[in-house]
């Protein structure tokens, strides 16, 4: 008896931060124009994807002071986008970053409820939070968490039987708003009382068409895989390796049981770029080409610069790592995540040095590229499909390199050779993003 393969699961990205972009690119559009998330939407919805994704950005980043000209400024809010984009698509998912520190339960929860209704069961969330001070200072209430309550120990207990942290506290009074009206349709009145919420009344719209929109959590450390273990349908991650992705897709799946449930109900979905050519030659040429676009020798320098802490700007990108050590708690570089501890980092990045002989350019282009499938349609499909198969991902989000016609390639050269490899659908089947997912409602808790 033939087994049947299994599925994968694919979403879309909407490119525009860090240095993922290429917007010297000819082909680039704008990264605000409704037309650019229009155009990027259609594409993945005629893919049959089972969601687009916007991330969200709550202040300008800044390098040494000025405005972080590498990067997206002026993004539009998330919501406000999917709102529009579900008039205009008719079974794609619309999935938003949406930070849970500034924001309140009942005010995000009836956005991603009104989402839900508007677009037929498609909203998924994204759970961020923020812990900086700089980016607070927009907000009325300004940084007040300790790193701590960061999203990485989402669902991390504190010791003596304490309350959950703030955003795993708002994901479980978010559910409670959403659960608060009967799937008769009949509004109940809800209290919630805890540590950071204490909220009651009534939920202003009835149960969502798909019960709750589904909700994403992003994070590698032990507490976000608990939070994921525990909470999410999605785990947005990314892993460099198939063997890297299939030691942390074992892990996460393995903590699922304590929490009754099964491997299916948290999908494991890694960010990831591609690059296709005519010949997987072609392809390695046009990627090596595009990380010398992405990464130009300023980039190079900003990006070593928000390791070390420190104004690097006498030193070649073309020359050697610098000696002296990363400062620590440097505000040089305000509202860019760090990439880890700067002195691991740097350690890290002085062994890649000195073992392949690289400059600082090069060193960066190596240590920031993100996992990437190269090669013809052929290979990547394969590739594709070998790491859903070996349990090292559920599917993939695909990041782009262009707005917004990065994905035009993919959907038209890719995605026909997966139907073919029987690993991915050829239709949908259903209407909500649980259903694309092959995630079943939320048991209502009345």
């Amino acid at each position: 008896m033939t087994t049947a393969p299994k599925q994968l699961h694919l979403a879309a990205h909407f490119p525009g931060v860090n240095n993922t972009t290429v917007w010297a690119d000819p082909r680039s559009g704008s990264q605000i124009d409704f037309s650019s998330f229009e155009h990027l939407a259609r594409t993945a919805e005629r893919g049959l994807f089972d969601f687009f994704f916007l991330a969200e950005g709550l202040r300008l980043r800044e390098h040494n002071g000025l405005i972080h000209d590498l990067d997206v400024v002026g993004r539009p809010e998330s919501l406000t986008v999917l709102n529009a984009l579900a008039a205009v698509t008719d079974r794609l998912g619309l999935a938003a970053t949406v930070n849970a520190t500034f924001n309140e339960p009942f005010e995000l929860a009836r956005r991603l409820a009104t989402l839900d209704h508007l677009s037929e069961g498609r909203a998924g969330w994204n759970v961020v939070t923020s812990s900086d001070a700089f980016t607070g200072e927009n907000f009325r209430r300004g940084g007040y968490l300790d790193r701590a309550e960061i999203p990485q120990v989402l669902g991390s207990a504190r010791t003596g039987g304490t309350p959950l942290t703030r955003a795993a506290e708002f994901v479980a009074t978010a559910r409670e708003l959403w659960d608060s009206w009967t799937p008769d349709g009949t509004p109940r009145p809800f209290a919630h009382h805890g540590e950071h919420f204490s909220v009651e009344g009534e939920f202003t719209l009835p149960r969502c068409p798909q019960g709750h929109p589904v909700v994403i959590q992003a994070g590698d450390s032990a507490e976000g895989r608990e939070f994921a273990a525990s909470a999410a349908d999605v785990i947005f991650t990314r892993h460099g390796t198939l063997e890297a992705g299939r030691a942390f897709y074992a892990n996460v799946k393995g903590r699922l049981a304590k929490y009754g449930r099964e491997p299916d109900e948290l999908k494991i979905m890694p960010g990831v770029g591609f690059v296709l050519g005519d010949t997987d030659a072609e392809a390695r040429e046009k990627a090596a080409a595009l990380r010398l676009q992405q990464v130009s020798p300023q980039n190079a320098m900003l990006a070593l610069e928000q390791v070390w802490g420190r104004d690097l700007s006498s030193y070649d990108p073309d020359g050697p790592l610098p000696e002296a050590d990363p400062v620590p708690d440097s505000e040089l570089v305000q509202g860019r995540v760090r990439l880890g501890d700067p002195l691991a980092v740097a350690a890290r990045w002085r062994a890649l040095s000195r073992q392949k002989g690289l400059s600082i350019r090069q060193t960066v282009i190596e240590a920031t590229t993100r996992q990437s499938f190269v090669g013809s349609p052929g290979t990547v499909a394969a590739e594709l499909a070998e790491f859903v198969a070996a349990g090292a991902a559920d599917g993939f989000i695909l990041v782009p390199n262009l707005t917004p016609g990065g994905l035009d390639d993919f959907v038209d050269r890719v995605v026909p050779l997966l139907q073919e490899r029987g690993v991915f659908r050829s239709a949908y089947t259903g209407s909500t993003l649980r259903s694309h997912l092959g995630l079943a409602e939320p048991v209502w808790k009345g």
